[in-house]
Order: C-alpha cells, then structure tokens, then sequence
C-alpha cells in the first residue's frame, strides 16, 4: 500500500511493515490541524484494509515528532457549544483508537520533540522509542486546559496514576532519562539510532517475542487500583495539585478529576469522561485568555524575527556595569552561546556579577538541567575586566550602569570611542529618555534602549525602545540579540516611562489615591493578589525597591503631570524618607525578617501604617470604598495609559500591549492582558466605571478611542483574536 498526502505518508517496507510518516509540507514542524486528521484517517483506514500488513513503524520527516494540536485553530472549535466540542473529540478518540486496535504490533519512533496531541497520539501505539535528544510532555495546563486526545486515559495505564498526575498536571517537558524511567517510553537509543532500533522492537513483537496484545489489553482496561487506593491518589494530588494552581487556573485539578472519575472504567468511558472534562475547560475564559496569550506570543516573535533580518546578527557582546543586572545579563547571554565581556570600575561588582552568574548556573545543574561540564563551558564566555580593553571587537554593548542620566552619558560616550564604527549600544534603563542619552554620541543612529527586566533569567520581556535618532538597523540588530538570548522584544517608541512603567505607575497613583482616603495597604494588596495579580503594590514597591519607585514616580510625574503628579505627600514618598527601601534594606511597606533558614520573608510591620496615617485626609472615605471600587481604581488608571499608548504611537498593537504587560509585569495571564480584561468587561461598562470616579482627575478619564468604542460596542482587539 501507499499513501502521499501533504501532511502524512505511508509505503511498505520489508516484512510486511508499514511506515506512517508524519511530513507537513510547507511548515518547520508537524502538528495536527484539521488536514492532518483527515489525512490520517484516511491513512489509517488503507492499512486496516490491508491483509498483508503485519506492523506499523510511526516516523517523522522533521526534526521533531509531533508539536501537538494547531493552537491557531483551538479558538474557532472553542466556540462551538460544548456538545459540539465533546462530539469533534469523540472523532479524534475514534482515530487514535483505531491505532490501538490494529491486530498488529505499532512502534512509535519519536525523534524530536513530542507535546500534547503529539505524545497522544504516541501512546496509542504498543512500544516508543525515543531519542536520547528528544523532549516530551504535555503542556496543556499551561493553556487552560489538558489532554483531551486520550492524554489522561493511557497515560495513567502505561505510566501510572502518580506520574500521569505530575506529567499532565504540571505541564512540563521531561528529558528522555526521566520518560524512560517513567514508563512513558520502552527505550532512548541515539538519534542515528533510532529508526532501526523502532524497526528492530517491531520485529521482535512481530514475531512473538514480545507480548504487544498484553500492553494493549493494559491500556484499554481500568487502572488496577482498588476503591481506596484510588481515593488516596487522586483526592490527596487534587489536594496538592489545587492549592498550587490556585483558584484561576482550574484545569489541572479537572484534568486530575477526570482520571478518577476514569479510573475504574475501561477504555471508552473513561475516554467519553475525558472529552465532557475537556470541553467544560475549553470554554472557561482561562482556557481562551491563555490561548490568546500563546498565539500573542506567536505574533510577537514573528513580528520580531522578520524585524531582526535587518540587522546584523550579533557574535559578541558586552555589558557595562556588573552587580545583579549585569551579571543576570551575562548569564543570559552566555547560556545562548554568546560570549559577553562584563566590565566595571569595581572589583567588588565585578565579583557580585559573577557571583550571580554562577549562582544561576548551578541552580540548572542543581535541577540536572546542564552537566557540571557545560556549566564550565557557559562560564568561560563570560570575560569579566576593569578595562575595555579589547572592546574593538565587540558587536553588541549593554549599557546597565546606576538609573542615573549624567552617569549613563558619560559612560555612553566613553565607550563609543573603545568599540568599532559599526557596534550597537543599548542602555538598559527603565525611565531615562533614549533621545536624550543619545544627545552626547556622535554615533546616535548606533544606539537605543533595551530594558531588561528582574530578575533578567526569569521575566521573558526585553523593551526596545527607539529613540529620536535610532536607526532601523540598531533597533533591528537590538531585536535579534534579544532573540538571540531568549528574550520576547517589543519595539516602542521613546517616551517618559516608554510602555511598562508607563503604564504601571497610573497604577500606583490609584494605589497612593486609596492609600490618602484612608484604606489599609494591606487590604489593597489583598484584594489585588485575589484578583490575580502575584503580589499587591505595596509589597511590589517592595521588590522593586522604594528608593528605585520613588526616582521613577518622579520620572512620570514631570513627563505626565496633569495625571500622574500628587500635590501632596504620597505613600511612596513616606516610606522613601523613613529610609524605607523595601527588602533591600529589610523595612519598606512591610518589614522583611529572617526564618529559620535565614530567608527574609514578609512580615506585617506596625511601624509602616503609622507612618501613613498622617497621609489620610481629613474627609476619609475608606468605609465606603469596597472591594471592587479598590480593583477599578488599581484597574482603569493601568488600562487608560495602555489605551494612551497605542493611540499616542509608543506601540504598534493591543497584542504588543498584552505580551507585554504579561511578561514585564505579571499581569494575571488568566485575564489576558489589560486590553483582553477591558474587552471582556466591555468598554461601555468601564467607562461608565471611569465616571463614576470623574471627580479624581485627569487619572479616571477614558481616551476618546475608549469612548468611541464604548458608543459602537467595539473591543480594542476588533474581531480578531490575533491582529
């Protein structure tokens, strides 16, 4: 037999073997959409057909398996009412399975990665086999939902109950040590070696010397747990499992409950259990937003790949000013193999730069995530100096020195005179004018601003932020490096704040407007950590550090006074000359102790409300103030700037603003963004919310595209999920 179709090919090998191979033309990777699975049911149903076929050997034409389900395609099914969706699951369930009942032995050949419909679909056959390179996983949690292809079923039946939990329920991918010692697959072999390892596990059960039909019959039964058993597994991982995830992201404990709900039941109820599961998450709006939020993600890395073409690409880089940032940043950059040169004036930034580069790096071997070896290998391209030395060379500078213009222009200048004509300087600053630091360079079409967010190893975001006179090809080339170290880059134009902290500190200045009126900061961060955010804002001016939220809300309040200035003593303002810093200095709105492990944990400080109380105003309103009056004061403010800024040009598009704001700030992923949250509501109800707090000022007043959205029902993402 054969079959040549755009995503999957069949032909016949010696022995009576058919060979599956998945190959979707005119893409990079293999995943299922729509035309994969028609293709394979057609597939499917010539090799039942044929009496001569005595095994199936699954393979890939590309570098990978499969990558999963076509998440583009995930939010036109979503719509379909839920009947719809449990019946077009049905269908898929009805195809894989056809896979596990052949009268014949299948071997799956997984050579690259293998994620959620991919690593399924794998299941459904007798015996894996896996590249020692490859990754598998199920990382549907993270889109607000879980395997719906017969994930939970078989995975709990081939790996067990326990490991189907942890698998599926925490997302993650697993190494192919881990898959093998699970369960999930019979052998890792080297890549080179992988199809004739497939081919010759397939012999074997072909002929008998291994029992596929018993592997089956394991799989299509129910769990082999008794009644409390069951009980113990599942109740105490929902447990576990629920109080991780919290309250907004209810899949992981769904997927758990649909496990044993199935557990006891063989392969096709337990199947129909998954499917009705499955489609109640799929319309929950966490599932939609998360989804959203992976295509945004999409969106903006295509937009920042074909940006980055224009530039040149970056083979060595440095960073001027070590300490925390610096060495976050030479961390960064050296685990992507580019070679960085970190400098400063001090030999003990020098040492605290490197210090947070090795403490980073032996956190990945700590969790087996790098050999000590390579750990060695990523140390040695970081080049610490006092000197530039031989900066003559170097591509590529970031600029991290002290938030501080005079200091920054100095620096600037005395590098564009060490590094070659064509070297591209960046300053990572979070609120210091680009146009203005490029006023003392004779090279300004070189330079523009790249602000890191911390810690640099953790927050995905990097803003690049064109100034008056940066060119195309700096900014380009500022994008591709940012690619390059694994950072999401979003292109804005210079302004005070550029478009995170722009955006941010409205928010702060409906924090310190609460504060004045008399609410307890700690019910303000209560409320705001309930609506989704990872902390409230007093403690986050904690983190971030009063003194660096005092100089920034001095930034904004200049570049935007008519709403972001305070006629008054603010909240920031006390804490910052009490001294108060944050956990820096160990007191900031909270006071930070140590544990018994000596880890500084926050700690409700009595001192910092007394501090406050001579901020509240005569004609205190706070008891009137409710819980849902502090999230639109906290809310509007954050997404009228956001509104501002796409109107005003700083960015290009409500997609940008999300990622953005999801990246460099945490804002609650399960919303969406701030322009996904305000579509949600609805823009006529907010800026009927803004009105009723007209008499705050300029802070509470919609943008005119607010109001003519308001008046046509229109959203700021239109009718597309992704512009």
């Amino acid at each position: 037999m054969r079959f040549e179709g755009q995503s999957i090919q069949c032909s016949m090998l010696d022995g009576g073997i058919v060979e599956l191979r998945f190959d979707l033309q005119g893409d990079s990777v293999n995943k299922f959409n729509k035309a994969t699975l028609t293709e394979l049911g057609e597939a499917l149903a010539l090799i039942k057909a044929d009496p001569d076929v005595k095994g199936l050997l699954v393979t890939s034409g590309k570098d990978c398996f499969i990558v999963g389900a076509d998440v583009t395609e995930f939010v036109d099914y979503f719509k379909n009412p839920e009947d719809q969706l449990v019946a077009w699951i049905l269908d898929v369930h009805k195809l894989f399975s056809t896979v596990e009942d052949f009268d014949f032995p299948t071997v799956t050949a997984i050579n690259g990665f293998a994620l959620g419909g991919g690593l399924e679909f794998a299941l459904t056959t007798s015996y894996r086999v896996l590249s020692s390179s490859a990754k598998i996983g199920f990382p549907e949690t993270k889109l607000g939902i879980f395997p719906g292809w017969g994930g939970t079923v078989r995975l709990s039946r081939v790996a067990g109950a326990d490991n189907a939990i942890e698998w599926i329920a925490g997302g993650e991918q697993y190494a192919a040590g881990v898959a093998l010692k699970t369960g999930v697959v019979d052998a890792v072999l080297a890549p080179e070696k992988l199809r004739d390892g497939a081919l010759n596990l397939l012999g074997q059960a072909i002929a008998g010397k291994r029992d596929w039909k018993a592997r089956r019959l394991e799989k299509i039964s129910p769990l082999k747990l008794n009644p409390t058993e069951t009980m113990m597994v599942f109740e105490t991982s929902k447990g576990f499992v629920g109080g991780k995830a919290g309250p907004n992201y209810p899949s992981p404990v769904a997927a758990i409950t649909a496990m044993q709900q199935g557990a006891g039941r063989g392969r096709e109820d337990a199947l129909k259990i998954e499917a009705t599961a499955f489609a109640r998450m799929a319309k929950t709006p966490t599932a939609f937003n998360l989804v959203t939020i992976f295509l945004g993600d999409q969106f903006v890395v295509k937009v920042a790949k074909k940006m980055a073409r224009t530039g040149a690409k970056v083979e060595s880089a440095a960073v001027l000013g070590a300490g925390i940032m610096g060495g976050g940043i030479a961390y960064q950059s050296a685990s992507k193999g580019i070679p960085i040169v970190m400098k400063d004036i001090q030999e003990k930034a020098i040492a605290l730069g490197l210090s947070e580069a090795e403490k980073l790096l032996v956190k990945r071997v700590e969790r087996g995530r790098m050999t000590a070896g390579e750990m060695a290998e990523v140390f040695t391209r970081i080049r610490p100096t006092l000197s530039f030395g031989d900066f003559k060379g170097i591509d590529f500078v970031v600029e991290a020195v002290v938030e501080n213009e005079k200091v920054k222009k100095a620096v600037l200048a005395e590098v564009e005179e060490q590094v070659g004509e064509e070297a591209i300087l960046a300053s990572n600053t979070s609120t210091i004018s680009i146009t203005r630091l490029a006023e003392g360079l004779k090279r300004p079409e070189n330079f523009c601003g790249m602000h890191f967010f911390n810690p640099v190893h953790k927050m995905p975001l990097v803003e690049v932020i064109r100034g008056a006179k940066s060119s195309e090809r700096a900014v380009a080339t500022t994008v591709g490096y940012a690619l390059a170290i694994g950072k999401t880059p979003v292109v804005v134009n210079d302004c005070p704040g550029f478009l995170v902290n722009r955006a941010l500190f409205p928010y702060f200045a409906g924090f310190i407007k609460l504060v004045s009126e008399g609410v307890d900061f700690l019910k303000i961060d209560k409320v705001m950590e309930k609506f989704g955010w990872p902390m409230g804002p007093a403690y986050l001016l904690d983190v971030v550090g009063i003194d660096t939220g005092h100089h920034a809300n001095a930034v904004m309040a200049a570049g935007y006074p008519d709403r972001m200035a305070s006629a008054e003593k603010t909240a920031i303002d006390a804490m910052f000359d009490a001294q108060r810093f944050g956990q820096k200095n160990g007191k900031g709105f909270y006071a930070y102790l140590p544990d018994k492990k000596g880890v500084a944990r926050k700690t409700v400080d009595p001192e910092a409300q007394e501090i406050l109380k001579p901020l509240v105003r005569a004609d205190n309103s706070a008891s009137s103030i409710t819980d849902a009056d502090i999230v639109d004061r906290m809310m509007l403010p954050l997404i009228i700037e956001c509104s501002r800024c796409v109107e005003d040009g700083i960015v290009n598009t409500p997609v940008e603003v999300d990622i953005a704001l999801v990246y460099g700030l945490g804002f609650p992923p399960f919303r969406g963004g701030p322009f996904r949250y305000a579509d949600a509501i609805g823009l006529r109800t907010l800026c009927e919310r803004a009105a009723k707090f007209a008499s705050l000022g300029k802070l509470y007043e919609p943008t005119a595209r607010m109001l003519t959205l308001a008046k046509t029902g229109g959203t700021f993402h239109g009718s597309e999920v992704i512009q």
